[in-house]
């Protein structure tokens, strides 16, 4: 069962920008932009300027190259990563992956943004050893830089089929509210650290 928080989450008075560098999960893949979980969340706090990053098949190399840019082209309060899944996916090494997401966050912080990563979890095809130094990366990362980490906003919806599109790996369009408010709190959270 699918457990949201309906805590009333009051934003802060001030309008931030807001980057979301992700991947397929976050572009929302096999729909209009329009229905996926960045733009509900835009609808919900039009005070805040959203910027969707994200780019369907990114890993974690091509979220840190376009970093740079999005950076600069506004300036940012947060940045949320969700980045990882198309490394776990191509079997990348977890060092590699671990590297990738240090620059994204010395980065991020360097421009004065807060960061907000997401867990990311990957099927077990490489073995519970891979899977566990893919998962690890996260939960280091996170202690390393006294960051907040949002638990993966997949796990019970990839549960569910009826949540899920025919290919078994992207959330549908009904999944998309569930999403938005599975990351709500963290992403408004993270803005007053």
């Amino acid at each position: 069962m699918f457990v949201v928080s309906t805590m009333f989450i009051s934003t802060s008075s001030y309008a931030a920008t807001i980057l979301i560098l992700g991947d397929s999960l976050s572009a929302g893949y096999g729909m209009s932009e329009e229905q996926g979980w960045v733009q509900l969340l835009r609808d919900q706090y039009p005070e805040h300027d959203i910027i969707n990053g994200s780019v369907s098949g990114e890993t974690t190399a091509g979220g840190l190259r376009r970093l740079p840019s999005l950076l600069t082209s506004s300036e940012i309060e947060l940045v949320v990563v969700e980045l990882g899944g198309n490394d776990g996916l191509r079997g990348f090494p977890p060092n590699q992956l671990k590297s990738n997401l240090t620059k994204i966050i010395n980065l991020s912080q360097d421009s004065g943004a807060n960061v907000l990563l997401t867990e990311i979890m990957v099927p077990p095809n490489y073995g519970p050893r891979y899977t566990k130094m893919f998962n690890d990366v996260y939960h280091d990362l996170a202690d390393d830089f006294d960051i907040p980490l949002a638990p993966f906003f997949m796990m019970e919806i990839a549960a569910n089929p009826d949540l899920m599109q025919r290919d078994g790996i992207h959330p549908n369009q009904d999944a998309q509210p569930k999403i938005t408010q599975w990351m709500q709190p963290w992403i408004i959270d993270a803005l007053k650290k």
